[in-house]
């Protein structure tokens, strides 16, 4: 297991995940939760068509790479329910981030292989996770399940 190795000069960032497995943080996008609501109120069924489409962003993103969904908080202010039901409101920062970290394999070459995560989650405001102030449910990551080895990039 590796526990504090250097962080390759490209990564983003570095987090240590519960388990004390590194994982670095190669790709990080942004988006507003709510920014092309034109219309209509947050409610269950725009976010879970939301979170849809962002897997799929995901998925298209990086062909191969196992995608995983850190379910959002959901907050349901006491606020008027239209005709789609109450009003349900994600947090307003989408986030879709590609994770590598050392092989889960032992025996594979740990230059020529890594292993890789595709993280779906949401968060308050548009910051780049650290060990400091990650969302809890990110160093959660049950990375031997979740995560698949794949080629290191050129």
């Amino acid at each position: 297991m590796q526990l504090h190795a250097k962080r390759p000069a490209l990564a983003l960032a570095r987090l240590v995940l519960a388990s004390g497995r590194s994982v670095d943080l190669a790709e990080l996008r942004f988006s507003s939760t709510y920014g092309d609501l034109l219309d209509g109120y947050p409610c269950k069924p725009l976010n879970d068509l939301r979170i849809r489409s962002l897997l799929h962003a995901a998925e298209r993103s990086r062909p191969g790479t196992p995608v995983h969904l850190v379910p959002p908080r959901r907050e349901y202010p006491d606020q008027y329910a239209g005709g789609l039901g109450p009003v349900e409101v994600l947090p307003a920062v989408a986030c879709l981030g590609t994770f590598h970290s050392a092989a889960l394999d032992p025996a594979r070459d740990p230059v020529a292989c890594r292993s890789r995560l595709t993280v779906v989650w949401f968060q308050s405001t548009p910051r780049l996770p650290s060990d400091c102030d990650a969302e809890p449910a990110l160093r959660d990551l049950d990375w031997p399940v979740l995560a698949r080895d794949a080629p290191a990039p050129p």
